[in-house]
């Protein structure tokens, strides 16, 4: 229920307030952003922390760059093995690019593919 709301406030912040101040976050991806993914992939309580360090990192005294967001997956040959696009009857929105053993970077893709 918690996650819910802070998926449906974060999504109100990205879409009415955001747009109204200078884009001025540090990191890629923008700190709204990598909340919802903790969100979207993780339990409350680990997410509200992730997204609460991230924002306190989100000053002068650190460089910034890129931060994606680190998921725990159990890897299965079935989960690790990618089918090609072409192949898929559903769209590809997010991949997985190993960390650590059991952890992985969550990535999202944000290029569209045009028909000509």
């Amino acid at each position: 229920m918690f996650k819910i709301a802070c998926l449906k406030l974060l999504l109100i912040y990205q879409k009415f307030l955001s747009p109204l101040k200078p884009s001025v976050c540090r990191f890629y991806p923008s700190c709204s952003e990598y909340a919802y993914w903790q969100f979207q992939k993780k339990d409350f309580f680990s997410a509200f922390y992730f997204t609460l360090m991230r924002i306190l990192k989100c000053n002068p005294f650190f460089k910034g760059g890129f931060d994606y967001p680190k998921i725990t997956r159990k890897i299965t040959p079935y989960n690790f093995c990618f089918k090609p696009i072409f192949l898929s009857q559903k769209k590809l929105y997010y991949f997985y690019i190993p960390y650590n053993d059991k952890t992985f970077y969550f990535v999202r893709i944000i290029f569209k593919r045009i028909n000509q």
